[in-house]
């Protein structure tokens, strides 16, 4: 038999030439059994036991090395691989494969695609802004970041699209504060934002023209109970211990802003808030724009967490109608105003401003979580009292709540402002 002068080329050549020909001929040819020494598989190995099938695998495992090798400055215009799990347990090699395939790749182009998930992907920007750019119809985008990745934060803290009509975003990193430095939103087609997340330093948004609806849980990275005391109302305060004063000591700024983000939705009708959000949207906003669209306001309450901004965020709703509150719970702090009933006594010395409540136009108000404790109980008696232009009040009271007849009559006994008021039970 003559020499074979092809096993003899160099790689670039052999590059060239399986680039050619389809995956399974070249593994096929005695040219890439000579250079690497890859033997053929008949079919009676393909009916071997498991452990013959894991050790015959390797020939092919060193063939798909090589070949990525050769093929390195190659196009691939398709890749399909077909495995049973069992028959290895090195499937890092396999991710390679894949990972090396889809690197090639110079251009995504999905041009009918609508729907989009991205679940704790490592991606990183360049590959993630490709993957958007190359879905121009593309109305619903879910992303998921957590902890479980090293890459840095991408997918989610930036979205870039014209398309894009609904956009869910969830971004678990306690442990990466470095890395929430600038999130952006350019999705001028946007109608429906539900967005997760701790707070970033920067938050931007542009052209959010035509969104409905947005649904924010933003949390802070401190805890806000050292922020809370109104210092120039403790002057008077004789009785405080001499030592303590770390109070005037000044404090470090909280990490974070959403000034832009919060101007960029006041076109919102609908605005759903977690109880992080509102103390995020109390330390981290520079000022509160006026919503003069929004209709329909949702809030959730925490004991750990307080009201401070509501006095301020209803005023910005002239035109609200319906106020959902999800549990009467909050934190009393110096600086929760005339939104709650639990302002502390030094607050109500001296001549009484005006009530936010007074001038807010909410005709339903819906509580759910009622238990009826004395705090809550106080709460909606402050509601029920200020709420002038009030009609409907939706209360959702446990069944099974032993005291649930108690709860309703202690309600319907209490004073309201509006006359055309009507409490019911939901």
């Amino acid at each position: 038999m003559g020499s074979d002068q092809i096993s003899r080329l160099p790689d670039e050549i052999l590059g060239i030439i399986l680039s050619s020909v389809p995956t399974k001929t070249a593994a096929s040819t005695s040219v890439l059994s000579k250079s690497l020494s890859f033997d053929e598989l008949n079919e009676e190995e393909k009916e071997e036991d498991q452990e013959d099938a894991m050790s015959s695998s390797q020939p092919f495992h060193d063939f798909m090395e090589k070949t990525f090798a050769l093929l390195s400055n190659s196009p691939i215009k398709k890749v399909s691989l077909s495995h049973l799990p069992f028959h290895y347990s090195d499937h890092s090699r396999v991710y390679s494969w894949i990972y090396t395939a889809m690197d090639r790749v110079k251009r995504v182009y999905f041009p009918v695609l609508k729907s989009l998930s991205l679940e704790f992907l490592e991606l990183d920007y360049p590959d993630y802004h490709r993957l958007l750019d190359g879905c121009p119809t593309l109305e619903e985008l879910f992303v998921a970041d957590d902890d479980d990745h090293s890459n840095p934060l991408c997918c989610g803290a930036v979205v870039k699209s014209e398309s894009l009509k609904r956009l869910v975003v969830s971004i678990d990193l306690p442990d990466s504060q470095e890395d929430h430095n600038s999130m952006l939103l350019d999705t001028p087609s946007l109608v429906y934002l539900k967005y997760t997340s701790y707070v970033f330093k920067e938050h931007d948004a542009v052209g959010l023209d035509l969104l409905v609806e947005a649904r924010l849980d933003l949390s802070l990275w401190e805890s806000t109970s050292d922020y809370d005391d109104d210092d120039d109302d403790d002057v008077d305060d004789e009785e405080e211990d001499d030592n303590e004063t770390d109070d005037d000591e000044p404090k470090m700024p909280i990490f974070g802003d959403v000034t832009k983000l919060v101007v960029g939705i006041t076109n919102i009708t609908t605005l759903h808030l977690s109880a992080d959000s509102l103390e995020t949207f109390h330390f981290c906003c520079e000022s509160m724009p006026v919503f003069n669209n929004l209709l329909n306001l949702s809030i959730e309450s925490d004991r750990e967490k307080g009201w401070q901004v509501m006095p301020i965020l209803l005023k910005s709703c002239p035109r609200l109608h319906t106020f959902e509150i999800k549990g009467l719970v909050h934190r009393e702090t110096n600086k929760c105003g005339d939104a709650c009933a639990c302002i502390p006594g030094k607050h109500k010395e001296g001549v009484e401003e005006v009530c936010c409540l007074l001038t807010c136009q909410v005709k339903v108000l819906e509580i759910s979580d009622y238990i009826g404790s004395s705090q809550e109980l106080k709460q909606m008696r402050h509601f029920l009292g200020k709420l002038k232009f009030l009609e409907s009040v939706d209360v959702s009271i446990d069944a099974n709540n032993d005291n649930s007849e108690l709860l309703r009559n202690n309600l319907l006994t209490l004073p309201r402002i509006s006359s055309k008021c009507d409490i019911q039970f939901i």
